[in-house]
């Protein structure tokens, strides 16, 4: 959608879902009659919550956050994780405070909030599918016939489902190879052609110190507020994905983008954090870590926990906490010797405790104290990160990121012992993509999976 309609979406679905959620509350206040004084107290206290909880989802998960080049797709998962943590805050919020509410009231109004979001989504979606109104779409013409331009059209419809490519224009037809995009014209006929058909962008795959009237036609574009794009071939310098930044007009290249080095990035990921943290404790910990603390003791001698000087973010150290789940007198081992599958240092409970990933429980104590996150790449011993660091070049930039109860990798089965290279790399290769496609959905998405894959069960848990 194109830049004055995204920020109209914005306002409008912020103010639509807020009144609805006020309108469905209100609405199921008034069926409940003869509600005395001490009641309508607690309402107004969930009424306030609902309304506070919604609007800081929506902001952590960035649901009204919509860009020109956003996918459908994303509007969807971001609406879908929202609402998600909605129902579950509301109803976690209701289980909590010492009040006595109506759980039908509550299941009516999670209910109808969901229900509106889901039809307002939906005839959202709907509409900008099958309608041909141009203003939620992008049209684009492409200057040059090369193999810049074939690699930029896949790349476009890859990431950009709300893009109409018009054809292209060249000194000369040539054989594009593709039926969809046609020869438009001489080069000097391309303003014109955007003007005329509603082009919001020019992209140009020609070097502008060979052909000097492209300056000329890029300012003359923005006269009639066209985007005029150039697009560099850098494959003569570096082969592989940069990242761009600014200082100016000085264009930095950079190996990599890094979501997470922005502070509002940093204040989402710590705000999921502490909040994930916080009720893991309360409604998990608070009962079962006794409990399982009873069970280590009675199984065999020594602590209940165990501390381990791992590797944390810029590689500094810090103290790991887990459950112990290997023999007391061979707790020193554990600092330098991966556990194999059948290890004889693992005690009977110690089997139990790794294969359904309790013995981790403890480490959402390190996540409040902020030496880890939720999601990050698993810190691994101080031993292993210099052997580690030796065999691959790239292993010390999963340092990046505060280390992580559970990561990209693990979710992919890349967890436990390595036993051959290719498997480290396997494993460094999804921890570098988090970091370098970070968004808060994307740890929610890696949350959700961990629990699936923890019931469905892993074969490299052990």
């Amino acid at each position: 959608m194109r830049g004055r309609y995204t920020n109209l979406y914005r306002i409008v679905f912020l103010l639509a879902d807020l009144i609805s959620l006020n309108v469905i509350f209100l609405l199921l206040l008034s069926r409940l009659e003869d509600m005395p004084s001490t009641d309508m107290k607690s309402y107004t206290i969930l009424y306030l919550a609902a309304n506070a909880v919604w609007l800081v989802w929506s902001y952590v998960t960035a649901t009204y956050i919509i860009y020109s080049n956003v996918k459908l797709k994303v509007i969807s998962m971001r609406t879908s994780y929202s609402l998600v943590l909605f129902c579950i805050s509301v109803i976690l919020f209701a289980a909590l405070v010492n009040f006595r509410y109506d759980w039908f009231f509550i299941t009516c109004l999670l209910v109808g909030f969901s229900t509106f979001i889901l039809i307002s989504r939906l005839l959202l979606i709907s509409y900008v599918l099958y309608s041909r109104n141009s203003r939620f779409y992008t049209n684009v013409v492409i200057i040059g016939c090369n193999e810049i331009s074939r690699s930029l059209i896949g790349m476009i419809y890859n990431n950009n489902q709300n893009v109409r490519i018009q054809g292209y224009f060249d000194y000369n037809p040539k054989d594009f190879n593709q039926q969809d995009y046609p020869f438009l014209g001489d080069i000097k006929d391309c303003l014109d052609f955007a003007v005329n058909n509603q082009i919001s962008e020019i992209y140009c795959t020609l070097s502008p110190e060979n052909s000097a009237e492209l300056y000329q036609m890029a300012e003359e574009a923005e006269k009639h507020f066209i985007r005029f794009r150039f697009v560099p071939d850098l494959r003569k310098f570096i082969d592989r994905k940069v990242h761009v930044d600014f200082i100016d007009h000085m264009p930095i290249l950079s190996l990599r983008s890094e979501p997470m080095e922005y502070h509002t990035a940093q204040v989402k990921k710590r705000i999921f954090d502490v909040i994930m943290s916080l009720a893991i404790c309360v409604l998990l910990l608070s009962w079962l870590l006794p409990i399982l603390a009873l069970i280590i003791k009675l199984d065999s001698p020594g602590p209940v926990f165990f501390t381990q000087k791992r590797s944390g973010k810029n590689n500094k150290e810090f103290s790991c906490l887990k459950l112990r789940s290997l023999k007391a007198h061979n707790n020193a081992d554990g600092a330098v010797a991966q556990v194999t599958k059948n290890d004889d240092r693992t005690t009977r409970v110690g089997r139990f405790l790794r294969k359904s990933n309790l013995d981790e429980l403890p480490q959402f104590l390190n996540v409040l104290m902020g030496q880890m996150s939720i999601v990050g790449s698993r810190p691994h011993m101080l031993k292993h990160t210099v052997d580690f660091s030796t065999m691959e070049n790239q292993y010390m930039v999963r340092h990046l990121s505060k280390p992580g109860v559970t990561g990209w990798a693990q979710i992919h089965g890349h967890r436990g012992e390595i036993k051959q290279p290719g498997q480290l790399r396997q494993r460094l290769e999804h921890d570098i993509w988090y970091i370098e496609n970070w968004n808060i959905w994307l740890d929610i998405k890696i949350v959700m999976m961990t629990i699936y894959v923890t019931f469905k069960g892993d074969k490299n848990a052990y």
